[in-house]
């Protein structure tokens, strides 16, 4: 079991790795070994998430979800498959961490009389700047 947060845990078996090739710096090495690390999660099939935060996961995750609801993480930053894989997981348990935080409401406000009358003061001050570098004579 994965410790997510003290509410979420998440089976092993929930996360399916394939190794793939990696890009990037290994030499002559990098074509043979299968250094990535792409992690798929079935977000939609997972029953230790909440359903409210599933949809904040949809949400934050973009481009990574499928339309069949599995959210795929691709990790090949290390040269290491082990760190790469460690480096995929951490990700994971980051974004569904970060999926777990309620969005704050925002409760709409109006200006207040003092702030409309400052407003209103420094546009005429402006305005009088203004006026005063042209060159045309006042009326």
């Amino acid at each position: 079991m994965i410790r997510v947060t003290p509410r979420i845990s998440l089976d092993e078996s929930e996360l399916q790795e394939s190794f793939i090739r990696a890009s990037g710096p290994g030499g002559q090495h990098v074509n043979k070994t299968d250094s990535a690390v792409q992690l798929r999660f079935d977000v939609a099939a997972s029953p230790n998430i909440p359903d409210d935060v599933k949809a904040r996961l949809v949400r934050l995750a973009g481009s990574r979800m499928t339309a069949a609801g599995v959210l795929i993480i691709v990790g090949d930053t290390y040269r290491s498959q082990l760190r790469n894989r460690e480096d995929v997981r951490e990700r994971l348990i980051d974004l569904i961490r970060d999926a777990t935080v309620v969005p704050k409401s925002r409760r709409p406000t109006k200006p207040t009389l003092g702030s409309k009358q400052r407003r209103l003061e420094a546009k005429g001050q402006r305005s009088d700047i203004k006026r005063l570098r042209s060159g045309k004579p006042e009326d």
